[in-house]
């Protein structure tokens, strides 16, 4: 059981003077297995407040935007314990609760969602995830079909004492939509985990750089990530 805060602020973006931020709460809640349904899951929702540019002056409104969730169910196969390697599918969805059309589709999404990670090398974990979500009805007259692919590969490796390096918080995205946009950034960080009796607290920061972007119209530059993650270990669904 994780609880996760982060604050992303960007400084700088592409076709606006305006500095932006976005404060993110994320839950992610394993439910064990049960009679008649032999599968752990792993159920995620998203909740994000922006400060979002509207213009290229340095113009910007706040609004609560689109919430995202995803519920992936894990494979039993193979032995994570004795291969290292573990993965998950099941939905992806997201509601459509951002009033304004630049923090929300207006748009009901579901779609696939798919995770790996990879445990066999010491102190090193690779992984990713995948989602899809896919316009299935609308809120507004005006709003338009929506498919978009979203990334995020996985690299973290650990040293001595809870510290760790990571790359890891950035999203790639394809719109699959004619004349879409699609932005690729890279991420690089580090925390410290720190380990209390029933409880662990995990800092970290990281710094986000836009490598690639194709037909996207404001989009971060760069982005400097904050966030703290508590874990529950001993809590179970």
């Amino acid at each position: 059981m994780q609880l996760q805060l982060q604050d992303l602020y960007t400084p700088k973006n592409f076709q606006t003077s305006a500095q932006t931020n976005t404060i993110q709460l994320r839950a992610v809640v394993p439910i064990e297995a049960f009679s008649g349904f032999p599968f752990q899951q792993v159920i995620r929702p998203t909740f994000k407040v922006e400060s979002i540019a509207t213009s290229s002056s340095s113009s910007t409104i706040t609004e609560f935007t689109d919430m995202e969730l995803f519920d992936l169910f894990i494979s039993n196969w193979p032995d994570s314990k004795e291969t290292g390697f573990g993965w998950g599918v099941g939905p992806t969805f997201v509601f459509p609760t951002g009033r304004d059309p630049a923090a929300g589709k207006h748009a009901w999404e579901a779609g696939p969602a798919a995770a790996a990670k990879y445990l066999g090398v010491p102190h090193l974990i690779i992984g990713f995830l995948f989602q899809n979500p896919i316009s299935l009805g609308y809120t507004n007259s005006s709003a338009t079909p929506q498919s978009q692919m979203e990334f995020q590969p996985i690299i973290s490796y650990t040293f001595d004492h809870g510290w760790y390096v990571k790359s890891s918080d950035s999203t790639w995205t394809i719109n699959w939509r004619h004349g879409g946009s699609t932005t690729i950034p890279i991420s690089l960080g580090f925390g410290r985990v720190w380990k209390f009796e029933g409880i662990e607290l995990n800092p970290w920061v990281s710094s986000e750089w836009t490598s690639y972007r194709q037909y996207s119209k404001i989009t971060p530059m760069y982005t400097v990530r904050f966030g703290l993650t508590l874990l529950l270990p001993d809590l179970e669904l």
